[in-house]
């Protein structure tokens, strides 16, 4: 792993990678990026209530079938 660090490291930031280091004598532990981590984070908190979540998915659910979509101007904002 040490020797590798660099290029491990430069996988992970690069290409949004997740990197498992499996340590003979602990735990192991996940590196990832910090954009990867943030967006977990995110999601996470989104769906964290239930109400919120069906929210989501209801939105979600609109976009695919294309219905009840209200179409803004952004200069509206």
């Amino acid at each position: 792993m040490r020797q590798n660090l660099k290029a491990n490291l430069d996988a992970v930031s690069e290409n949004e990678e997740i990197f498992i280091v499996h340590r003979p004598k602990g735990k192991s532990v996940v590196m990832m990026s910090l954009t990867e981590y943030n967006d977990m984070q995110e999601t996470m908190h989104l769906n964290k209530s239930k109400a919120n979540r069906e929210r989501l998915e209801n939105a979600i659910d609109n976009i695919n079938a294309k219905t009840n979509l209200i179409k803004h101007n952004l200069g509206e904002y």
